[in-house]
């Protein structure tokens, strides 16, 4: 059967947060596991999810971008403000990080979290009652990936690039998410090699490039390289199959 523009499933927009801390030998990264259930379930994968239709509302409360800038270094004609909020929101949701500005204390902030996972507070009414300014200037966008047009469920993802703020801890929702783990990106790839972790090609591939720089500082160089030059869209060509 020839392949037509109405057989492939819409790319639905999403963001991704590659969450890393200093340590010995080199930068540790934060990954989580999905429920078997999720797309990419049981696979081990950075925190994030899709875009909301509620992080368009909350430009007002945004730092450190613009929506004109934010749609430069996006490559779209509009909404690539959206990206870096649902990058931010996502991190919060899965792992209490949050990069913003707020007085809110560590203890308002993880109730705020588990009443929004719990869908009894919304994103816009957390940041407006809490005074939070959302840091979009922390994140550094160094990679696109598309899901191949052979899948039933695609994504049209961005990663960024974040440091732990200092005095922030990372903790997954165990709502959501079925466990999570420091661990270097040559660490997870040995995991994988042992069968230890699952692996999807994207996390993979992002894994092989994060290893190859030995600290947080050198990583936010090399993302914000990547950033300023133009960030090249990665869709894979694969045969029909399972999501």
């Amino acid at each position: 059967m020839i392949e037509t523009p109405t057989d492939i499933a819409p790319a639905r927009p999403s963001a991704t947060v590659v969450l890393e801390r200093d340590a010995n030998e080199a930068p540790e990264l934060f990954m989580v596991q999905r429920p078997v259930r999720a797309a990419f379930g049981a696979a081990y994968v950075f925190p994030g999810g899709v875009v909301d239709a509620s992080d368009a509302t909350v430009h007002g409360a945004c730092a450190g971008l613009d929506t004109a800038l934010a749609d430069q270094r996006l490559a779209v004609d509009s909404a690539g403000l959206d990206y870096y909020v649902a990058a931010v929101r996502e991190l919060f949701e899965e792992t209490g990080v949050l990069l913003a500005q707020t007085g809110a204390s560590a203890k308002a902030l993880d109730n705020c979290r588990r009443r929004i996972n719990a869908a009894t507070l919304t994103w816009p009414e957390f940041l407006a009652t809490n005074s939070v300014t959302l840091s979009l200037d922390a994140l550094a966008y160094f990679s696109h990936w598309i899901t191949p047009t052979a899948r039933t469920k695609r994504f049209t993802t961005r990663f960024f690039l974040a440091e732990l703020p200092a005095g922030q801890t990372a903790e997954h929702d165990p709502g959501e998410l079925t466990d999570s783990r420091w661990t270097t990106a040559e660490g997870a790839l040995a995991a994988a090699e042992r069968g230890e972790i699952e692996l999807r090609l994207p996390t993979i591939k992002t894994l092989e490039s994060l290893a190859q720089h030995k600290s947080v500082a050198a990583l936010m160089v090399w993302a914000r390289e990547r950033e300023a030059a133009g960030v090249e869209t990665i869709q894979p060509v694969l045969p029909p199959g399972p999501d």
